[in-house]
C-alpha cells in the first residue's frame, strides 16, 4: 500500500471567546446540536463565575407561541453552569407557556446544546475530514486499523477520518466483552469458512460476508462529542448516515442504544470505543457501524448462538424480520449505496481522499501478529 502524507488536522473554529464587562472577563460560549430527527439548536451564553448569563437560544426549528423563545432564555438565565442536561431540560419545561408546541425541537435538545457550549465542543465543519476506502483487507487487519487510526487522531497526527471497509473474507466479529463460546458456534463457523475476530469496542456480534455487508468507521476527536451523553453520542455520530439513507428513499432512525432501524427492520448496528491521548488530552472516539446490504439469515443463525436466542425471545422464526437488507430497500448495487453515502458525507462536511500511511499499516500489521490475530485475544473472554 503506497504511503501518502496525511494533512495536518485543521484547527477547530473558536467555540468560545471572551468579553470584558465592568472590568470582569467573561467567557462567551457557543454550542450547536442537531436534535435527532429534528432541527439544529444553537446556544450562545456567558459563563460568569459559574453561572449562565446572556443566554440566547436560536435555530431553524419551529416554536409556538413566539414568546416561548424568551421563556426558554429566561429559564436558563442564572442556572449554575454545572447543572446537568436533565436539570436544564426540567427548567425549560417548567417555564414554557401553556400550550407551547415545539417542531423539530425538544427541551432535552436545548439542554444538550447548552452542555456542548459549556464543554467548548467542536462541530463537524470545524475539521478537514479524510476518506480512506481501500482494497479488501483481512478481518484481523480491519480490527487493528481501527485501533491505530483512532490513536493517531487522538495524538493529533491524523485528521478526523471516515474509513469505509472492504472485507477480504467472511467473518464473525465479536464485541470486546463477549464470551467467545457463548456467541459463536465454532464448528459451523469453520464449516462456512468464517474467521472469528474480536474488536476493541463493546456491543454484539457481527456476521459478515464481503458482498453482503457495508462497514465504516469514524475516528473523531473527543471534542466532537463533548457535552453529549454516551447514548446521545451514538445518535449524533449516526445522524449523517440517516440523511444519506433518506436521499436513497429510506426513512431510517436511530434506535437506542446502537441500532439504525426502518419500518422494515433493523439495518445496522454501531459500537464505540474511547481512546486516550498520549499526552493526557481529550483523546478520540472510534465509532464504527456495520450495515446489512444483504444477508444469508440461515447461515447467520447457524454461526451465531446468541442470534438463535434473540429470535426465540421475540417469537420470530426468521432473522429477515429483524434485519432487513439495504439491497431490498434501495434496489441499488452495494457499490452505489457506498458511493452515495460517501458523497452525502462530502456534501455535508467536506471530505478529502486519503489512505493509510506506510507507518500506520506497519503498526496495524504488528497488532495483527501480537493481538488481533492471536487466539489469546480472540478467546480473552472464553
Amino acid at each position: 500500500m503506497a504511503e501518502s502524507a496525511a494533512p495536518a488536522p485543521s484547527v477547530p473554529g473558536a467555540a468560545a471567546g471572551t468579553k470584558e464587562t465592568a472590568g470582569t472577563v467573561v467567557v462567551v460560549m457557543h454550542g450547536e446540536y442537531k436534535v435527532p430527527g429534528g432541527k439544529l439548536v444553537v446556544v450562545d451564553l456567558d459563563d460568569h463565575d459559574g453561572v449562565l448569563r446572556d443566554v440566547r437560544v436560536a435555530g431553524d426549528f419551529f416554536l409556538e407561541p413566539d414568546e416561548a423563545i424568551s421563556a426558554i432564555d429566561r429559564a436558563l438565565e442564572g442556572a449554575p453552569a454545572d447543572t446537568d442536561a436533565a436539570g436544564l431540560a426540567a427548567r425549560i419545561e417548567a417555564a414554557l407557556p401553556e400550550g407551547t408546541v415545539m417542531y423539530g425541537l425538544t427541551a432535552e435538545g436545548i439542554a444538550v446544546a447548552v452542555r456542548r457550549a459549556l464543554a467548548q465542543a467542536t462541530d463537524w465543519t470545524d475539521y478537514d475530514w479524510q476518506l480512506i476506502h481501500e482494497a479488501p483487507q483481512s478481518p484481523a487487519l480491519h480490527m487493528a486499523l481501527d485501533e491505530v487510526l483512532t490513536a493517531e487522531v487522538a495524538a493529533g497526527r491524523r485528521p478526523p477520518t471516515l474509513r469505509v471497509w472492504e472485507w477480504g473474507g467472511p467473518a464473525v466479529v465479536i464485541g470486546s466483552f463477549q464470551s467467545l463460546a457463548n456467541e459463536v458456534d465454532a464448528d459451523n463457523a469453520a464449516r462456512h469458512g468464517l474467521t472469528v475476530v474480536r474488536r476493541i469496542s463493546g456491543g454484539g456480534a457481527m456476521f459478515v460476508e464481503p458482498g453482503n455487508t457495508i462497514t465504516y468507521s469514524l475516528s473523531v476527536p473527543a471534542s466532537l462529542v463533548s457535552g453529549l451523553s454516551f447514548a446521545d453520542s451514538y445518535a449524533y455520530l449516526d445522524d449523517w448516515v440517516l440523511d444519506a439513507l433518506g436521499d436513497m428513499g429510506i426513512k431510517a432512525w436511530y434506535q437506542p442504544l446502537n441500532d439504525i432501524a426502518t419500518e422494515a427492520g433493523k439495518i445496522a448496528g454501531a459500537a464505540q470505543k474511547r481512546v486516550v491521548a498520549p499526552d493526557g488530552g481529550a483523546g478520540a472516539v472510534l465509532h464504527h457501524v456495520t450495515m446489512s446490504y444483504d444477508i444469508d439469515a440461515d447461515k447467520m443463525l447457524e454461526v451465531l448462538r446468541i442470534g438463535r436466542e434473540k429470535m426465540s425471545d421475540k417469537g420470530t422464526r426468521s432473522a429477515q424480520k429483524r434485519v432487513d437488507p439495504l439491497r431490498r430497500q434501495t434496489g441499488l448495487p452495494r457499490e452505489a449505496v457506498i458511493d452515495r453515502m460517501i458523497e452525502s458525507f462530502r456534501a455535508r462536511y467536506g471530505l478529502t481522499d486519503g489512505s493509510v500511511t506506510a507507518e500506520e499499516l506497519a503498526r496495524a500489521e504488528e497488532l495483527v501478529a501480537t493481538k488481533f490475530g492471536s487466539p489469546e485475544w480472540t478467546a480473552r473472554v472464553p
